[in-house]
């Protein structure tokens, strides 16, 4: 399984369905490696150290992920996915505005993350290139379901737009990346920004 809940795929080349234990170790690789990217950044992160707080050998990597490219091309993969099963979740929210508010925040988190690991698959792939591609509308389409809900409530100005809202969140992230002593901006930001998104008054 996937740290998402969703099956693993199969190891490269191998169209069978993991072993459970297989499975197990895919996880642990997984997990492992979004914590060293996020402690020590993607390029300074070697392929031992993920093995070892995984608790497997690198060779257990060194099979799941035959190169480095292909465990952050995962990694970004999962994420995404989190994500989109967190839309998912939200959805059954009694109050849209708020699970718009939580999915934001949740972005938000990923987006600290995500600039290193974009940085290093961006070093051998294009910008352009599938898996952006479809990562990218994945989130555009969580966040879409998300915000038509809210304005369907009436709790989001008609106006907004899912694009724009996750700019601006990717912009919130790069902003306090260059104020590491001020904590909270980066929740007072993206009030800043729920509080745009309320409906205007009525003229």
């Amino acid at each position: 399984m996937s740290t998402t809940g969703v099956p693993a795929p199969a190891v490269a080349g191998d169209p069978r369905p993991m072993r459970a234990d297989a499975q197990r170790n895919y996880t642990r690789l997984l997990s492992a490696a979004m914590a060293a990217f996020t402690e020590h950044g993607a390029d300074d992160t070697s392929l031992e150290e993920i093995a070892r707080r995984a608790g497997v050998g690198i060779g257990t990597l060194y099979r799941h992920f035959p190169t480095r490219q292909a465990l952050l091309e995962a990694v970004y993969r999962d994420q995404v996915e989190a994500l989109r099963a967190r839309a998912d979740e939200l959805m059954g929210s009694d109050a849209p505005d708020e699970a718009l508010a939580a999915w934001l925040r949740a972005l938000m988190t990923f987006s600290s993350t995500k600039q290193n690991l974009i940085s290093a698959l961006l070093a051998t792939i294009g910008k352009e290139s599938d898996l952006l591609s479809t990562c990218s509308k994945v989130l555009w389409d969580a966040a879409e379901i998300l915000l038509k809900r809210a304005q369907e409530a009436g709790a989001v100005r008609a106006d907004a737009d899912a694009r724009d809202l996750i700019r601006l969140v990717h912009a919130v992230n790069i902003a306090t990346q260059r104020a590491p002593t001020d904590p909270g901006q980066s929740e007072r930001l993206l009030g800043l920004i729920l509080d745009g998104l309320r409906p205007r008054p009525a003229s």
